[in-house]
């Protein structure tokens, strides 16, 4: 994928030459470039897979429906061996990159923002559902895919998830209680946009989340602790969503989940990107490890 291409899909969809055209530098699964075309600002997703983005634009317009702030498809197509989207562009950055300048009244007012919006999300039905369908299934498949990851890359041991795998059993009637609710699952720190202090749009939707929310705040949880940030932001959330107990306790073994998730990711290739890892980013995640292993021991 380069700059020629997009240049020609512009002339070609939007019948206008492209003023500018900038790479993001996020995302593992498609080319993404901001693009502007006499004055406005578009957002082109590209893919080589051929039906790339039916479930994104299924998702997004379901979204829209129910007034959550997502792109609306400008256009969609093929070129080369490239299918791609043209995307309606929203101003703001990826909250992980605007996170040390919001104040404590922004990320109060985000979570009560982002808490309302899931709300919303969970009234949406899903359709197809497996029959024997399970929240203890998802959970095995996260930690069977880190394990698998770690194992192939050989940064990380092993034990780690199996000691959490061990776990399991003190939330068994939790997990067994969890239905299939819709929730955007991979807003963390990317893919939620804020423009002066509060959410603008939230981005890169191929897919709908399906059982405990609670997974996008220890996301976002780990995500803040990756990065060296505070967690008053999630903090916020589980207020704003009033958690028990039992929760709480989940959220904590989710973000050890994710903990390894992070771990997994570490010299792995997507596309033409390898996801950077070397002796610091490994004593920092093993840290992380501890410090939330030692929090779930003395829960």
């Amino acid at each position: 994928m380069d700059e020629k291409i997009i240049s020609q899909i512009c002339l070609d969809y939007l019948f206008e030459k492209p003023s500018a055209i900038k790479r993001c530098i996020v995302g593992q699964g498609n080319y993404v470039y901001i693009v502007e075309c006499a004055g406005v600002k578009y957002v082109f997703r590209c893919s080589k897979e051929s039906n790339a983005y039916d479930n994104t634009i299924y998702w997004l317009e379901k979204l829209l429906s129910i007034n959550i702030p997502v792109p609306r498809v400008i256009r969609k197509g093929n070129f080369a061996k490239y299918e791609f989207l043209i995307l309606s562009y929203f101003e703001g950055e990826d909250i992980g990159l605007v996170y040390p300048q919001l104040k404590d009244g922004d990320k109060k007012e985000i979570a009560k923002e982002i808490v309302h919006i899931q709300n919303q999300v969970s009234t949406l039905k899903l359709e197809n559902i497996e029959p024997h369908w399970s929240w203890r299934a998802f959970i095995n498949y996260m930690l069977e895919r880190s394990t698998d990851r770690i194992v192939q890359n050989g940064y990380f041991d092993v034990e780690k998830i199996n000691r959490l795998r061990g776990q399991m059993g003190r939330l068994e009637e939790y997990f067994d209680s969890i239905k299939p609710v819709a929730y955007l699952d991979d807003i963390s720190s990317k893919n939620l946009l804020i423009y002066r202090g509060r959410i603008s749009g939230i981005i890169d939707i191929d897919w709908m989340g399906m059982g405990d929310k609670l997974t996008y705040v220890a996301l976002t949880n780990m995500a803040l602790l990756n990065l060296g940030y505070d967690t008053d932001y999630v903090k916020y959330i589980l207020e704003e969503m009033q958690v028990s107990d039992v929760q709480r306790k989940a959220f904590l073994f989710y973000t050890i989940m994710y903990c390894v998730d992070f771990m997994g990711e570490r010299g792995m290739q997507f596309m033409d990107k390898t996801i950077e890892v070397n002796g610091q980013i490994v004593d920092r995640l093993n840290k992380i490890y501890d410090t939330l292993w030692y929090e779930w021991c003395n829960t």
